[in-house]
């Protein structure tokens, strides 16, 4: 994604843990663009009544606790991460950010070494079983 120019990576989790926006902070980092990280925030009423939740059945129990950011290309949090209840981040974004930052760090541009070391991506579709038989 990175060497195709990626300025907006938008990365739609139900990981709550807590290293989710440190590694949505290093993608932006790394990759020297914005990061839209959305994490659903439930409780136990938003599941229908027959779901047997671990946490229990009392309604306000908060199954998932979200933690939605917005990170910059050089990672710092814009906004987020949320984990208090429902909510819309948004943040102002200067795209200039991007070239800014890849001045000192660029994975795939100016000091990249595709003569040394290249990645082949082969985006065609496949089967996602392929049976080999010895003849």
């Amino acid at each position: 994604m990175y060497a195709k120019g990626i300025q907006l990576w938008c990365a739609p989790t139900a990981d709550g843990r807590k290293t989710w926006v440190p590694t949505m902070q290093h993608v932006a980092l790394e990759g020297r663009c914005f990061v839209f990280s959305c994490n659903q925030f439930t409780r136990r009423r938003d599941f229908p009544s027959d779901y047997r939740a671990v946490h229990g059945d009392d309604p306000d129990t908060v199954i998932s606790e979200g933690g939605s950011c917005i990170v910059s290309p050089l990672g710092a949090l814009l906004a987020g991460p949320h984990y208090d209840g429902e909510t819309i981040l948004t943040a102002d974004i200067d795209p200039a950010e991007i070239a800014r930052g890849k001045y000192d760090f660029d994975v795939v541009g100016h000091y990249a070494r595709p003569d040394v070391f290249r990645l082949t991506v082969n985006e065609r579709p496949q089967p996602p079983v392929v049976v080999e038989r010895d003849l």
